[in-house]
Formats: C-alpha cells, sequence, structure tokens
C-alpha cells in the first residue's frame, strides 16, 4: 500500500456502476432467463467495461482504485461460482434494523438480485483457472489504459465470515468448522490477487453488520467473541500474505435504512484492528458513523496501520461539498497523521451488479468531490505544516 507525506490520496471501496446492459446480463444469468447467445458476449462486455472504469477512475484523480467489480454479480456472492459446494435451498438474510422498519425494506433493497445457496457439501476452490485468466485480463487493462489508469489497482474479495453470512451452512454442523473451511479455500484466491501484482482488498461486513446480520440477539461480548474468531479465519488464511499488500474493509452494510442496530466502532475497533490487512477502510460519512473519527483520540490506532476513512456516502444522491469533505479528512489527518490517513468512500456504488443506491452519473460526480476535497485537505493541512514538501512513505 501506497501512503504519502506530502499530500493526501484518494480511493474508494471497490464496486463501481456497471453498463446497464451488463448489469442487465448478470442478472439474466443470475436469475436463469439469460440467452446463450447473449452469454457469450459476457467476457468480452466485462473486459470492456473494466478498461472503461480504469480509465475513468484515472481521469477522474482517484490515486488507488480497482476493477469496478465490473465481472461479479455481487462482492459477496459471486464466489458461488468459484466454490464447490454451494447447491442447497437459498436462505433469506435477516436485517434486525429492516424487521423493525419492514415498511422500508423493498425501497432499501430495490434492485438487489443475487442467488444465496447454502453449502451442502465440502468447500472447494475450484476456479483457479477463470481467476488466473480474470488477473491476467485485468493486468491487460491496466497496462492498455497506461497513464490514465489510476497508480495502484486494488481487487476485492470476500471474507469467510461474510461468506458464511450469505451462504448459510447446511454440511459443515458448526460455525466454527465452516468458517475454517472457507478461509482455507479462500486463501488460494487471496494469494493469487497478490501473486499478480494488485491489493487485496478483503470485504470484512462480518465484523460490523455481522451484529444486526447474525448476532442481533447476542451481547456486546459475545459479538466480541465472534468476530475475534472471524478475524483469526481471516488471519490465517493471509498468513503467507505481506501486510502491506492488502487492506480491509469494515462495513455496517451499505443500504439506506435506520442502521439504529449498528453496533458502535468504540465497541469493536480494537478486535478489528488485531486483522493483519495493514489498511482499514471504514464507513465514516454517513449520519450514523460520522462521529465516530472520535473513537481514534481514545483508540491508539497501532502503528503498522493505515486509516481508510469513507469521506463519501454512498447511500445518498448528495454529492457532498469539496469543503465538508476536506474537513472530514483533516479531522482524521489531525488525529492519526496525514501519511496514516487515505481518503476514502463508506462502500462501493454497485455492491450488487443491479444494486444502484446512488445514480451512477452521481456517484462519479462525488469521487470528483473526493478528489477535489483530498487538494483542499492538502493545502489546509501544508499551510499548517502538517503536509511535507515531497516524498513517498512508507
Amino acid at each position: 500500500m501506497t501512503s504519502r507525506t506530502d499530500r493526501v490520496l484518494t480511493t474508494h471501496t471497490g464496486s463501481l456502476p456497471r453498463p446497464p446492459e451488463l448489469a442487465e446480463l448478470m442478472v439474466a444469468r443470475e436469475t436463469g432467463v439469460a440467452d446463450e447467445e447473449a452469454l457469450t458476449r459476457l467476457p468480452q462486455m466485462v473486459r470492456e467495461a473494466t478498461r472503461l472504469v480504469l480509465q475513468r477512475q484515472g481521469e477522474t484523480g482517484i490515486d488507488v482504485g480497482s476493477d469496478g467489480e465490473q465481472g461479479k454479480i455481487g462482492y459477496a456472492t459471486y464466489v458461488k461460482e468459484r466454490m464447490s459446494g454451494f447447491d442447497g435451498e437459498a436462505g433469506a438474510l435477516s436485517l434486525a434494523d429492516l424487521e423493525d422498519y419492514p415498511e422500508i425494506t423493498a425501497q432499501a433493497l430495490d434492485g438487489l438480485v443475487t442467488a444465496t445457496p447454502s453449502c451442502t457439501g465440502p468447500v472447494r476452490y475450484t476456479g483457479v483457472e477463470d481467476l488466473a485468466q480474470e488477473m491476467k485480463e485485468l493486468r491487460a487493462a491496466v497496462d492498455a489504459a497506461g497513464d490514465a489508469a489510476p497508480a495502484e489497482v486494488v481487487v476485492t474479495a470476500a471474507s469467510p465470515g461474510v461468506i458464511a453470512i450469505y451462504l448459510a451452512d447446511q454440511y459443515y454442523g458448526s460455525h466454527e468448522a465452516y468458517l475454517g473451511a472457507l478461509a482455507d479455500a479462500m486463501r488460494t484466491e487471496y494469494e493469487a490477487i497478490v501473486a499478480a501484482g494488485f491489493v487485496l482488498q478483503i470485504d470484512c461486513p462480518d465484523l460490523a453488520m455481522g451484529r444486526h446480520a447474525q448476532y442481533a440477539d447476542a451481547t456486546i461480548a459475545e459479538f466480541r467473541r465472534a468476530i475475534a474468531g472471524h478475524v483469526e479465519a481471516l488471519n490465517a488464511a493471509t498468513a503467507g500474505i505481506d501486510p502491506d499488500r492488502m487492506r480491509m474493509h469494515l462495513c455496517w452494510g451499505n443500504y439506506e435504512s435506520p442502521h439504529h442496530r449498528d453496533v458502535d466502532l468504540a465497541d469493536i475497533v480494537d478486535v478489528v484492528m488485531t486483522g493483519r490487512p495493514r489498511g482499514v477502510l471504514m464507513e465514516a460519512a454517513n449520519p450514523r458513523h460520522a462521529h465516530e473519527w472520535r473513537v481514534f483520540e481514545d483508540f491508539t490506532l497501532p502503528e503498522d496501520k493505515i486509516l481508510v476513512p469513507g469521506v463519501i456516502d454512498t447511500c445518498t444522491n448528495y454529492v457532498e461539498h469539496p469543503e465538508l469533505v476536506a474537513e472530514r479528512i483533516v479531522r482524521y489527518a489531525d488525529t492519526v497523521g496525514v501519511e496514516r490517513v487515505i481518503a476514502g468512500t463508506d462502500c462501493g456504488f454497485s455492491t450488487f451488479a443491479s444494486f444502484l443506491p446512488v445514480h451512477p452519473r452521481i456517484a462519479w460526480a462525488k469521487l470528483a468531490s473526493l478528489t477535489e476535497g483530498a487538494r483542499l485537505a492538502t493545502d489546509a493541512l501544508r499551510s499548517r505544516g502538517r503536509v511535507r514538501a515531497a516524498g513517498v512513505g512508507a
């Protein structure tokens, strides 16, 4: 992971809006109604969408970008296409905040289409060749974009814990055994991404959203013990990877709802920071978590960590004013140090192919505001002597 002492870098959480025709075809494939002839065009459509999304990120000024997850139906559920064992009846995701306000459920999850089969057999990673081809094509897309691509590219992957949320276990009989099997399988994907020369981002909503999706009736102490096990599984799966080549995303659920059941960051931050990845992305812009920068006034960020706070909300069509973005960035820079902050977004702009809480054109406007806000924050910090003249820090 790159960090700098001369300016504030920008990134985002991974997913970006897909072209409508690509999203429609992916949904048709997911629901079993796709035309076979149309499906033959899917790989080329993904390649072209990836090339364009890389170029646009570079043009927008994003320093650390991604493939936009253009080829994934969903940030976590895509794994069923790469692993064996998922042939059981689909389960339903339970979200306690929406259960308290069921009248807004349809609105909150409008457009979300993804299959969630349960695990009914041994989990094995079977997508080695497909993943290798994907990495090869992404490298080619980055090279083709040249200077127009972001300086560094991230590839996202689901954590063992979030897979367990979406794809219920009907085979292993215990959560711990299932988690271990998922970690063993996903190690293949994690290591392949890094070996291909990309930064690995592990998406870990289980460490926060898991509170109201899996453990709504548990005590905070019980939830902390549970996610400690999730972090242990993640660490085991990434034991062979340099922490500096990884970042992890902490998320309370990227959907517009009350979120009144969200666990407080202060209650879990110490557990989260035991994860091996150097970078930690987290929601820090939406109305439920924008105040939690103060957590780091009391909690000492480990020396080996970099924070990537979300300074752009990904559930509202408001375009944040660059001055507000800069203000949010400066708060974190003042608290943990400029060189340990990269400005990011709360979550992805299309965590599922057809799920668009933010209109695509507005998503790009928000990213432009992010880059402008980072420039303003750099100017403000430089005027106070907080930013060095030049150089790249480790």
